[in-house]
């Protein structure tokens, strides 16, 4: 279910790389601005699915889905825009071989009032998580990586790892890791690499010295991984799930193992070969115009903008957050879900083999680390977690969504989710993440747009022809 729970709140949504916020000293803008909705309607509008996309109408009625009930789905975007909790949203839904429906609604830049179009490019925050998995898979077809290969084949800089006695202890207070980290650790998030915004005590205060949110970095890949393999590990490899930063990890091992930079390896091995052509690190100058404005929000109709620096920077940075730092569109995602739901096979490019897909898509975790709490919360009740994916294994407490159903949501508010046994993808993208920090008084943030991500869920199953 990828995160959304049967209230409709995004446990991952709490994950946002704005959480805390972002900032980039010489370019951030702090903008504030409140719609009425009657102005944001009238500044940015929607644009249905039939008036903008006219082929998607006669596409969901000879697939069997009711217009009544595509009006629902449409709505729900509609409304969370109207009441300010969202600036704009794109959303899809494809299903047996068709998109039937596909809505572009409200702003992707409040202060210049540019409407969201299907073509807008977001930052993806934690879906490019998947993405960058898939890279890595890649490899190990090739037999250039397995899954129980030790990461220092790749990485020695994390040769001589320890670990902190309790999460939240000193940094001086360790112990030698038993066994070197994994392959599969990273993937499965079990390295005991954490998050700064994540981790408390010393250590999160540490990580988030050296690396802010993680989404971009002056350092280079090898300075960054050098200094992160400073630090202690919260938990032991392979003890639990601890989100952070090991897809980052993965992606500069993938990219030592390819003999190329990160961006280079995405872009040859997955990009490339399945037409992602919107996907990348930075957006360069003939395509910010189509960019979404990533926005804070403390409250309704309050959007305070905020700006990553290396998004649009003069030429790609040297680091590239494989965690969190993707750009895409939603046809660009769209594409490589289905990849992913067609076992590995796209509009006839097959990138990866169906058993390599069945590994991504299987459930890791042992029974008591589903049990760990994240977040304070049972996040894994009812789900299990693959390669870089949930995975749901219980529909009755997974909430909506058939069982084998997979996806990760992502910090900046984007949300995803195929479905194999009804061949669905549900696809959701939102720029607007909690305005206020995860650490601190006054409890935790506002989530825009989780409610409506689980409303949207739920009509599209209630759509579904039966």
């Amino acid at each position: 279910m990828g995160g959304i729970d049967q209230d409709g709140h995004g446990a991952l949504a709490l994950l946002s790389p704005s959480s805390v916020t972002l900032h980039d000293q010489r370019t951030d803008i702090a903008i504030r601005t409140l719609f009425t909705r009657r102005e944001l309607l009238a500044a940015g509008g929607t644009v249905s699915c039939a008036a903008a996309f006219p082929m998607l109408t006669q596409a969901a009625a000879g697939s069997g889905w009711s217009e009544e009930q595509t009006a629902r789905i449409r709505d729900v975007a509609r409304d969370t825009v109207a009441t300010g909790d969202v600036p704009g949203v794109v959303s899809l839904v494809w299903h047996r071989g068709n998109v039937v429906h596909a809505d572009a609604v409200g702003l992707r830049d409040v202060e210049n009032r540019l409407p969201m179009e299907r073509s807008t490019i977001f930052g993806i925050a934690s879906m490019s998580k998947p993405v960058t998995v898939v890279l890595g898979l890649t490899l190990l077809e090739e037999g250039k990586l397995r899954l129980d290969d030790p990461i220092t084949r790749w990485l020695p800089e994390f040769g001589e790892m320890r670990v902190l006695r309790r999460p939240d202890g000193p940094l001086d207070d360790t112990y030698p890791a038993p066994r070197v980290i994994t392959v599969e650790d990273l993937m499965t998030h079990r390295s005991g690499l954490g998050y700064g915004f994540i981790e408390t005590g010393p250590l999160g205060r540490a990580l988030f010295s050296r690396f802010d949110m993680g989404v971009s970095s002056p350092l280079t890949p090898d300075a960054w991984l050098a200094s992160l393999a400073e630090l202690p590990l919260a938990y032991a490899p392979g003890e639990r799930f601890n989100y952070g930063h090991s897809i980052d990890v993965l992606g500069f091992l993938a990219a030592r193992a390819a003999g190329t930079s990160l961006r280079n390896a995405l872009r040859q091995r997955v990009l490339e070969p399945l037409g992602m052509v919107d996907t990348d690190f930075w957006v360069p100058p003939a395509k910010r115009s189509r960019m979404a404005q990533i926005y804070s929000s403390s409250g309704a109709g309050q959007f305070a903008r905020t700006n990553i620096g290396q998004f649009t920077a003069d030429e790609p940075a040297a680091y590239a957050s494989g965690g969190q730092g993707l750009l895409s569109t939603a046809d660009d995602y769209l594409t490589f879900a289905r990849m992913l739901l067609g076992k590995g096979t796209v509009n006839r490019v097959r990138l990866l083999k169906p058993e390599t897909v069945k590994l991504m898509t299987t459930n890791r975790l042992t029974d008591a680390q589903r049990e760990v709490p994240f977040l304070g919360r049972p996040f894994f009740k009812g789900q299990g977690l693959g390669l870089g994916m949930s995975v749901v294994m219980d529909p009755q407490f997974a909430g909506v969504g058939a069982r084998g159903s997979f996806g990760w949501p992502g910090g900046f508010g984007g949300w995803w989710q195929a479905d194999p046994e009804n061949e669905l993808v549900l696809l959701w993208l939102q720029e607007c993440v909690p305005g206020a920090p995860l650490q601190g008084a006054g409890g935790p943030p506002r989530l825009p747009g989780a409610f409506a991500k689980g409303e949207f869920q739920k009509q599209a199953y209630a759509a579904l022809p039966r």
